[in-house]
């Protein structure tokens, strides 16, 4: 008899999803290995590579030794960079001691969901949403509670909404502005409006996910834990992958109350360990050292963003909002949902996606990948050549569903 290791895979194994950007992304590699001409705007990764006085930073400290295990928390002249920084561009009168630093923003985000979230516990998402938010929380055996949106409403469901999904077992609710996937940024107005319901629930915490602010447009980067009263109901997330193009140095941070701080520190300890230390040090040079390069790839990305969205604009059925920031956009394509050409019958966002890649040679994500199936999201994370040549196969492949 042959022994059957599937059969002890854990029900937590067994419902893990490999995600949809990972399913496409290798869909275009499978695609490629056999000769296919593929443009993919899946993966939110700048194409840019890091700065140079970062990449130095990272061998000189790795010159002097610096390759040894880190505190859980972060090593101590990074966690007061950090800290100094949130202070002086965030207004967040953080410490030192509120800041864990983590292998990677996402683990960032589940080291903040663990230690808050247990069975029985409800956390709130407006979705469109960051995928890993929904499976961090059921990860944790919470309840994911979705608030939708639209691209009429700029993918910001309107505060009423996000009141009456809020329920005593509320504990969390998820902010990311701007946003993976729409490109949204909350006005200050606006997390005014959401700081005054929250202030009228107790227990319940805000996870503020700022990772993209340094890729903005339009419009002004509030954190919202520098609102009036927010700063003790608030863990703000952020990291080093977006604005210095460090997503292969995998570091994150969060900062938060100290009881949380220490709790985050402890769920780390757990499951991983510090991040290394040479990728520290060069973490305090992106902080300390000239922005140039963050801003010349910030103004790239503008540029770009204006390209994707006189492209999308000029395909007929193709609905988009403003995208003031991040390099994302998220048309919504339910125009072409229900559509049938040749043998293929498109009623999904997934097989949209799937039918343009195999037929058109363009990669995106379906939106039910971010909690709204009705959209597709694309990243503008690709050379001006890419992102052309994607717009006009889009072009033409949803003209031939319209």
């Amino acid at each position: 008899m042959t022994f059957d290791t599937s059969k002890l895979l854990s029900p937590r194994a067994n419902a893990a999803d490999e995600g949809a950007i990972i399913r496409m992304s290798q869909k275009t590699r499978d695609l490629r290995a056999k000769g296919h001409d593929v443009v993919a705007l899946t993966i939110g990764e700048p194409d840019f590579d890091t700065p140079e006085n970062i990449r130095t930073a990272a061998k000189e400290a790795m010159d002097k030794g610096f390759t040894h295990y880190a505190p859980t928390a972060g090593m101590a002249d990074l966690r007061e960079a950090v800290a100094e920084k949130l202070r002086v561009e965030n207004k967040l009168n953080y410490e030192a001691a509120n800041i864990v630093l983590a292998n990677g923003a996402k683990q960032a985000v589940n080291n903040a969901v663990l230690s808050l979230i247990g069975p029985g516990d409800e956390a709130i998402m407006m979705a469109p949403y960051w995928v890993s938010y929904e499976g961090s929380v059921k990860f944790a055996g919470g309840k994911a509670v979705i608030v939708e949106s639209t691209v009429a409403e700029n993918y910001k469901p309107p505060i009423a909404r996000i009141a009456a999904a809020i329920t005593p077992a509320t504990k969390l609710i998820f902010l990311n502005s701007p946003s993976n996937p729409t490109g949204a940024v909350w006005s200050r107005a606006e997390l005014e409006a959401l700081a005054a319901e929250v202030r009228k629930h107790p227990n319940l915490m805000v996870l503020s996910d700022e990772i993209y602010e340094y890729i903005l447009f339009e419009g002004e980067m509030v954190s919202f834990g520098s609102l009036p009263g927010m700063l003790d109901r608030t863990i703000t997330l952020n990291g080093f992958s977006k604005g210095f193009a460090m997503t292969g140095w995998r570091l994150g941070y969060a900062a938060a109350p100290l009881p949380v701080a220490v709790a985050m520190a402890r769920m780390q300890s757990i499951i991983s360990a510090g991040a290394n230390q040479f990728v520290q040090k060069a973490a305090v040079a992106a902080l300390k050292g000239p922005r140039d390069e963050v801003e010349r790839m910030r103004k790239i990305y503008q540029q770009r963003r204006d390209m994707v969205l006189s492209g999308l604009r000029a395909i007929p059925g193709v609905k988009i909002g403003p995208i003031p920031g991040t390099f994302y956009a998220f048309p919504d394509v339910s125009a072409f949902l229900g559509k049938r050409v040749g043998n293929h019958v498109i009623d999904t966002s997934d097989q949209l996606c799937d039918w343009l890649l195999e037929q058109h040679g363009v990669t995106t994500v379906p939106g039910s990948a971010f909690g709204a199936p009705s959209s597709i999201r694309l990243s503008f994370a690709a050379s001006e050549a890419d992102i052309e040549k994607a717009l006009a196969r889009l072009k033409k492949g949803l003209g031939e569903l319209a």
